[in-house]
């Protein structure tokens, strides 16, 4: 088992730090050499491209590696395995991997793809790590009323009231070797307490709940857990897999983009985003912005009604520029009614 090359993956909900996280560990790598891939739901790299732009000796472009052609889970065959092949058969592979799953994904099936024999032999899964916005779930963006359910279904048991979000929510709280309850520096003591204890009954036996705030996270409490966690596939089912299914299925959420073009009022853009989150099913808006007149391109990030923006790195000479926002939201989205507002 030592011989084998750790790998850990990052998973946790829409905007709840991941990324965030990540960059800090690289900056903290000490040395470390470490390989990054980064499963996006879309077409548009934009988590690739915030962390190749970290600036740290241990985030090469050649060790951050993208896969944008679906969620990771549902193409491990076509996707996952040749890439963890092509990392291992390297000259200098990596001394850790840390995959970056879309918000979207089930970690299940993605850690059961390391029991495949091509990669069962070189790396193994020291642990999973689910990142949870602590601020989302204070406002009770992500949980049920169980009781109401139960209540619902008992009237009508035709009626279906299961949760797309919440399940998938729960899923990625059941694999976790450890949850990170971040962005706690919205909260105050009380919600903070609550939120806690709200948590630890759904996490499962040994699983640690850490508190951060920004995603900073010393490197030694995320790396070396030791975990094994292909090993542990039993104790780490989905819903799916709890009820004898075997699919997952993303018909539940949709993405798009939206292309701008050069924008000439940063303001009435962030303005429009937020009027449009507002008004719309929207869980996630993230892209770059060409700004007028600026030489560093605009990073957008919006999770529900939360919208950061910041000048990330000057656009590179060459680089194509252009605004791209990508859109991911619950299926019944209105796409030309959303298209229509960013774009004002």
């Amino acid at each position: 088992m030592s011989q084998k090359i750790p790998a850990t993956v990052i998973t946790g909900f829409l905007g709840a730090g991941k990324t965030t996280l990540i960059r800090n560990m690289l900056e903290n790598a000490q040395g470390r050499r470490i390989a990054l891939i980064i499963n996006e739901f879309g077409d548009v790299g934009v988590d690739g491209e915030i962390l190749r732009g970290c600036g740290v000796e241990a985030c090469r472009d050649e060790d951050v590696i993208e896969l944008a052609n679906g969620c990771i889970c549902c193409t491990v065959a076509d996707d996952f395995v040749p890439t963890m092949k092509k990392l291992l058969d390297r000259a200098d592979p990596p001394q850790h991997i840390v995959i970056e799953t879309s918000g979207l994904a089930l970690p299940q099936p993605l850690v059961r793809a390391f029991n495949w024999p091509e990669i069962k032999s070189r790396v193994t899964v020291d642990g999973v790590i689910t990142v949870v916005d602590a601020k989302a779930l204070a406002e009770g963006r992500f949980a049920d009323d169980e009781e109401a359910v139960a209540a619902q279904r008992a009237a009508d048991p035709n009626l279906d009231h299961e949760n797309p979000i919440e399940e998938l929510f729960e899923d990625q709280l059941n694999c976790a070797d450890m949850v990170i309850l971040n962005k706690t520096d919205l909260l105050d003591a009380d919600e903070h307490a609550s939120v806690s204890d709200d948590l630890k009954p759904k996490l499962r036996s040994g699983t640690r709940l850490v508190p951060t705030k920004h995603g900073q996270m010393d490197v030694a409490i995320l790396l070396g857990v030791g975990a094994s966690a292909e090993d542990d596939m039993a104790n780490r089912l989905s819903n799916h897999e709890m009820e004898g299914e075997e699919q997952h299925d993303h018909d539940d959420f949709v993405t798009f983009i939206v292309s701008l073009g050069e924008v000439a009022d940063k303001a009435a853009l962030l303005k429009r985003i937020e009027q449009t989150i507002a008004a719309h099913d929207i869980l996630r808006i993230k892209g770059f912005v060409d700004v007028t007149g600026s030489p560093a391109r605009l990073l957008v990030q919006a999770v529900g009604p939360r919208l950061n923006s910041y000048f990330d790195r000057p656009w590179k000479t060459g680089e194509r520029r252009g605004t791209e926002l990508v859109v991911i939201g619950e299926k019944h989205m209105d796409r030309e009614a959303i298209t229509g507002l960013l774009r004002g």
